[in-house]
């Protein structure tokens, strides 16, 4: 094979009970869909591989030289309710990389066949899913937000079925910061394996937070970096559908791109999660649940501490200051789409003012920010008194602040990967046609950018477009 991946495996060193070793399941017939050749470069993978070569490797028909496939062992809260045993179930690591800027990286298959963890799934991933994860993660990506990367995604020649029927199946190549997870510590918590979990902890530390160096420091540093990541989601209206422990991320990436979507019309309610049947995981509801994700955290690492009582008072007082330290978070950014850098007590109520209105004008997200942002009279909301009585309140309060439209152009994205253009996409690729995917991963390469050639792609739905489910594909 002519594609060289530089591997330097450091997890697979760690004790056997943390993983499983687990070569990926060979397919029928692998054939590349897409591959992102900018971060295959970041990555330091050479080699000339031909698109045949591309797609035996990330189909795992070919496992690289150096590379050490495993599974991963972790537990989880899903919508609330402990599972002490999930692990990888469709997935298999390849093995880490160190990319050009001194960052190790993870290299996986995403639905590569079954591994010990699979409990009765078939460990496969469907095209629809897949497409929609490389996309969307790569979205994510360019409009700067913590995210895993989409590296490859390939064909397997083989339907599999899901509640759709039979679709094709697909792999998609994932590329994380690492793959621990809140879920990883809770699997050996629950065991009482107090020396795995100081494993885990000495790891993490070393790969993502080197100046924590006692377990409070560590929660606190991942605390802060969740923090800062739903405050984001929230800034370009993203929901993530299923926001389980263990699909939170310790190095404060998004994570699992499974029923996640991003709103057209405003309302914190949204849900678009076909399992989430009492709204968990809506819009809103994120910064909550963040927090009691943080919270499990906490209950993990209190098997290290010596002095239990000690350690409960200061782990819930890092978790009780958590939601203080995602409103200013949410604050800043919200201050930002709307071009205030300057400190104001109503601030707040003025943010707030415009959410309201947005959410009685069903106001699409996305485009209402960047009217105000450029002025495009094309992306103007509905016209109402509430909105002029707001504009006019905005105005007086941006006016001693110093070029506020450079700013608002910097935090308010032009597109954002609309579902319905995602739903279109998908169905195109299922019937070989994947011109709309490589539009979309072109127009969402620069989400700040006003492209007319993109137009359309900014538009929302129209009614019969509109997509109200999203599903994880499992």
């Amino acid at each position: 094979m002519s594609l060289n991946l530089p591997f330097d495996n450091t997890y697979d060193k760690l004790p056997d009970r943390l993983f499983a070793r687990q070569e990926p399941a060979k397919v029928a017939d692998p054939a590349l869909v897409i591959y992102n050749r900018a971060l295959a470069h970041e990555l330091n993978l050479t080699g000339n591989a031909s698109n045949a070569e591309l797609a035996a490797i990330f189909a795992g028909n070919h496992v690289p030289k150096g590379a050490s496939p495993i599974s991963q062992a972790y537990a989880g809260h899903q919508f609330g309710n402990f599972v002490p045993s999930l692990g990888d179930g469709r997935a298999v690591l390849l093995g880490e990389v160190v990319d050009r800027n001194g960052a190790r990286r993870d290299i996986q298959l995403k639905g590569s066949g079954r591994t010990p963890f699979s409990r009765g799934g078939d460990g496969r991933a469907w095209l629809g899913p897949v497409l929609r994860e490389y996309v969307v993660s790569e979205a994510m990506h360019a409009l700067g937000i913590p995210t895993t990367r989409a590296l490859a995604a390939v064909t397997t020649g083989e339907d599999i079925i899901r509640q759709e029927g039979a679709v094709p199946g697909a792999v998609v190549t994932r590329v994380a910061s690492s793959h621990l997870r809140v879920g990883t510590f809770q699997y050996f918590a629950a065991r009482n394996d107090r020396d795995a979990v100081e494993t885990l902890f000495d790891y993490a530390v070393s790969r993502h937070y080197p100046n924590a160096s006692t377990p409070l420091e560590f929660l606190n540093a991942v605390i802060a970096s969740q923090a800062r990541l739903v405050a984001n989601w929230m800034g370009v209206g993203f929901i993530h559908g299923v926001m389980n422990t263990d699909n939170t991320s310790i190095s404060g990436e998004t994570i699992d791109y499974g029923p996640c979507a991003f709103m057209d019309r405003y309302h914190p309610e949204t849900v678009f999660s076909s399992i989430d049947q009492y709204g968990r995981y809506a819009y809103d509801r994120q910064r909550e649940v963040i927090v009691w994700n943080m919270a499990q955290l906490a209950s993990s690492l209190l098997i290290l501490e010596n002095d239990q009582d000690k350690a409960v008072t200061a782990f819930t007082a890092a978790v009780h200051a958590m939601p203080a330290i995602l409103d200013s978070a949410w604050l800043n950014i919200f201050r930002s789409k709307l071009g205030m850098t300057r400190d104001h007590p109503n601030d707040l109520g003025l943010i707030k003012d415009l959410l309201a209105t947005m959410t009685e004008t069903s106001a699409d997200f996305t485009n209402t920010f960047r009217w105000l942002s450029t002025g495009n009279e094309n992306l103007k909301p509905a016209h109402t008194q509430a909105f002029d009585d707001w504009r006019q309140h905005w105005s007086k309060r941006i006016a001693d602040e110093d070029q506020p439209e450079e700013q608002m152009l910097a935090a308010n994205p032009a597109i954002i990967p609309r579902n319905h253009l995602i739903e279109r996409m998908i169905k195109q690729a299922q019937h070989g046609d994947l011109d709309l995917l490589r539009q979309l991963t072109n127009a969402l390469a620069q989400p700040y950018v006003s492209d007319p050639n993109f137009d359309s792609f900014t538009a929302p739905p129209e009614p019969h477009e509109e997509v109200k489910a999203t599903f994880c594909g499992t």
